[in-house]
């Protein structure tokens, strides 16, 4: 098994392993070394390397003509195991800690059996390494199994100091589910504003003030993530108790005495019964309030943490660029999760450009009416993370009809001018694991997070839309009362009647990959058109794409800007249907009926 660590810029390679034993065929250890040279050589010679492992051999005492490799402070005699590990260790230019460092024969040996001990688990490192290696020994409190020792050695790795990067606090707008915290908000806003209930006319000093004001009355975060220990059970009994077992421990390795045996044997036996009284009372107390309403939200916290938890995206930080190379530096890191996603999102297949072109429809709309501001503030859903503007739609459901009147008159400067506020623009795009190896980007995907404000504005802009452009009865996807289910169901259907008749039924499948960030803009246009929407819809929409900057967020800080041409915007309220129009427009000539 192997691991390898990013210490600081330093590359460390942790290796353990299990030998066969003494009386195994030569052939299955001869097949043991050979793969563990496999695993040797796999690692690149410019990083550290250090392996743990149990040989089961004797490399004995003194060290002659074998300087180069390990020390004079062995155990007995050396066996033909022992010579193996010596060997090994010349083959890969290693050397053998525990030997190099003079300690008493009780913190040499490693196992202990039956009135038998001996040294049979090593530490080995790279001989250019040891002189980082201060010391090396065996642990006689702890046993990490029946009749093994733990073997430590201390190592110490010279790095570059980094200034700590600066973690982003967050304010805690969760509050806001609370009344007495909504009433204090809007308390506070209608003072900062001079006691005035009406929102400024800009965007920008309107969100200045809503974000100043939520950061003082709500906080914020200390913008570090809540460590969900596994022994989150432990309580001060448990702790006493196994610093008891310890000492009994110690003081039996020290005096074998019947009686020192049984005082540890009986330690060990309440270990065990307190430990088991503490889980089950954390547990009970945990099962009694995931039963309560709030408690249920609490359950899907811990899964989501156990998950997040699982794969440690965090605190990958390090990456391979497209050659394989680890990069380790903040930096290089950074650029790569750049041009990873620049590339991804500007990529677009191989198409005809489209010559004809189609009229487009010039008529006046109407103005943004309230009602329809709060019918899309009613269909945002609460708790979703919060954009790069850092205002969360509860903001706006929290302010009630100072909001609506705001927004609707915001809205309206935006359809007049065709321009909505540059902060709209900005995107965060944060990055989750996928399957597969945590050091190349490819096994990661992106959510966009975009301003909530925007989103409103964008399912009234949708709610318009719908009513204008008529979409196909076969249509399912992204459509009101309709689920591609029922497709699926309608399907099966036809398939039994055609079955039942004897009758060939041919179905055609088409996966379309990436189909969000592939989508061809001109054509996005050029579907809206035919499809009669207003050329100031239009208009709006492009005005939603144009000069969007994005930044992925990865475990070493948020990347520089960059622009994406290509696609819809993933996360968008307004996306869906978007791409049903033009999924619409596509398949307009194959549902035609054949002559």
């Amino acid at each position: 098994m192997s691991l390898k660590l990013e210490i600081e810029g330093v590359m460390l390679n942790v290796v353990s392993g299990y030998a066969p034993q003494v009386g195994c065929e030569l052939e299955e250890k001869e097949r043991f070394w050979s793969e563990l040279d496999e695993v040797m050589e796999s690692n690149s010679t410019g990083e550290r390397l250090v392996m743990g492992a149990d040989f089961n051999g004797h490399v004995g005492e003194g060290n002659t003509g074998d300087e180069e490799v390990m020390g004079k402070f062995g155990v007995k005699e050396r066996n033909l195991e022992g010579q193996m590990v010596v060997d090994f260790a010349k083959r890969m230019d290693m050397a053998v800690v525990n030997t190099y460092f003079q300690k008493r024969e009780e913190h040499r040996v490693t196992y202990k059996s039956g009135g038998r001990s001996t040294q049979v688990d090593y530490i080995l490192c790279r001989r250019g390494n040891l002189k980082e290696i201060s010391d090396c020994k065996v642990v006689v409190g702890e046993s990490v199994a029946r009749q093994h020792r733990m073997v430590v050695c201390r190592m110490t790795l010279m790095v570059c100091k980094k200034k700590r990067s600066e973690i982003e606090k967050k304010t805690k707008w969760w509050k806001l589910k609370k009344e007495e915290c909504c009433e204090e908000f809007r308390q506070k806003l209608r003072q900062a504003l001079g006691g005035q209930v009406v929102l400024p006319d800009d965007w920008e000093t309107t969100a200045e003030v809503i974000r100043e004001t939520g950061r003082k009355v709500l906080g914020v975060s200390s913008g570090r993530r809540k460590e969900d220990k596994e022994t989150w059970w432990w309580n001060e009994e448990v702790q006493d108790i196994i610093q008891r077992k310890r000492l009994a421990k110690k003081k039996w390795d020290m005096d074998r005495t019947e009686e020192n045996r049984q005082e540890y044997k009986e330690l060990q036996r309440r270990v065990k019964r307190e430990v088991s009284k503490a889980k089950q009372k954390a547990y009970d107390e945990l099962y009694t309030r995931l039963d309560t309403r709030e408690g249920e939200k609490d359950l899907y916290r811990l899964a989501r943490q156990r998950d997040r938890d699982g794969k440690d995206v965090q605190q990958v930080r390090v990456i391979k660029d497209r050659d394989g190379r680890v990069l380790t530096s903040e930096e290089s890191v950074q650029r790569r999760w750049k041009e990873y996603f620049e590339e991804l999102m500007n990529e677009e297949n191989e198409r005809e450009k489209r010559v004809e072109g189609v009229n487009s429809v010039e008529q006046k709309v109407d103005k943004i009416r309230k009602d329809e501001v709060r019918k899309a503030l009613k269909r945002m859903k609460s708790g979703k993370a919060v954009g790069p503007d850092d205002i969360p739609v509860e903001v706006w459901k929290c302010l009630g009809e100072a909001a609506v009147e705001f927004l609707a008159s915001l809205f309206n400067r935006v359809l007049e001018s065709e321009r909505m506020p540059e902060e709209w623009r900005s995107v965060l795009v944060p990055i989750f694991k996928n399957k597969g190896d945590v050091q190349s980007c490819s096994n990661y995907r992106g959510i966009k997070l975009m301003s909530h404000t925007m989103k409103v504005w964008e399912r009234v802009v949708e709610a318009r839309l719908r009513k204008v452009v008529e979409i196909c009865e076969q249509q399912y996807g992204f459509m009101p009362r309709k689920s591609t289910t029922d497709a699926i169901f309608a399907l099966r259907i036809l398939m039994e009647k055609y079955r039942d008749g004897q009758r060939e039924l041919h179905c055609v499948f088409v996966d379309l990959e990436k189909v969000y960030d592939r989508v061809p803009r001109e054509e996005l246009w050029y579907c809206m058109r035919k499809s009669g929407v207003a050329e100031k819809y239009v208009r709006v929409v492009q005005d939603m794409y144009e000069r969007s900057r994005t930044v992925v967020r990865c475990a070493v800080g948020q990347t520089e800007e960059f622009n994406v041409e290509v696609g819809l915007h993933q996360g968008s309220a307004l996306s869906p249907f978007l791409f049903a129009i033009v999924m619409d427009q596509l398949s307009e000539e194959v549902r035609q009926e054949s002559p």
